[in-house]
């Protein structure tokens, strides 16, 4: 019988059909396996517990506007149904009660989530993530903390924002290894256009809300994103690294299978 840990995907079925096929298991609790496949209605949230099936990683739980007792039943549902999880937008009260009911949790503070491995693989080079200043760390790290638990192994290039763009050029070699680039900044956002003239990659910018009056909480950057002069650039919302980190793995990924076939 398949354990209760282990992540609904497909390795997971595919040993549950052959289980079935070879008598193991009976075709009820086959379906008990299986009933929670399209969702578990818990009221307050339906968990999609086969979103592995389809993505890179079980559904993430976005702590930002839910509860503390919401996020705690949330995440322990996924994680006796899965090996991996990711919170994000959560505080320190929030991970202490996470901890309670998963001890193996890890807490990331500067990227404010949560994650959860209990299956860690090898992971893999290509991913780098760069970030204008110290005041974009929390975004930043969001992505390069998603990235990692997609299975990267990520190089971090802080504080290198075009006010100072020998700082960048320093990193040149070392951001040039990359297969796909997380470049967050705030302020006016030229930091991913400058990065991207200087790559053959893709580049996802990622704007931050960090910034005077007149960056309007991120919307200056972002329009300073969209309307990059660099070919390559991708931009996705105001503040989000998960998305950026995500996308980040996913390119990895991609490459990686063309480079193996």
């Amino acid at each position: 019988m398949i354990r209760e840990a282990d992540e609904i995907d497909a390795n997971r079925l595919r040993d549950l059909l052959e289980s079935v096929a070879a008598g193991t298991t009976g075709i009820e609790a086959a379906l008990e396996e299986l009933r929670l496949l399209p969702y578990e209605d818990l009221g307050f949230a339906k968990l999609d517990h086969h979103r592995a099936l389809r993505d890179l990683l079980p559904e993430v739980v976005f702590g930002e506007g839910k509860t503390i007792d919401q996020v705690v039943v949330i995440a322990s549902r996924i994680a006796e149904r899965s090996d991996r999880l990711l919170v994000t937008r959560i505080d320190p009260p929030c991970f202490e009660a996470i901890r309670e009911k998963l001890p193996d949790a890890i807490h990331h503070p500067t990227a404010r989530a949560v994650t959860l491995d209990r299956r860690p693989s090898p992971r893999q080079s290509g991913v780098s993530v760069l970030c204008g200043g110290t005041a974009d760390l929390p975004v930043a790290e969001e992505a390069a903390v998603t990235a990692e638990l997609m299975g990267n192994r990520v190089e971090r290039v802080y504080d290198v924002g075009v006010a100072g763009i020998h700082r960048l050029l320093d990193h040149l070699p070392q951001i040039r290894e990359a297969r796909a680039l997380v470049v967050v900044a705030g302020m006016e956002g030229a930091l991913p256009s400058v990065v991207a003239g200087l790559v053959a990659v893709p580049v996802i910018a990622v704007p931050t809300s960090v910034g005077y009056g007149a960056s309007f909480k991120g919307i200056a950057p972002l329009l300073a994103m969209l309307n990059s002069c660099a070919a390559g650039v991708a931009v996705v919302n105001i503040d989000n690294g998960y998305g950026a980190g995500y996308l980040a793995a996913v390119i990895n990924q991609l490459a990686l299978s063309e480079r193996q076939d």
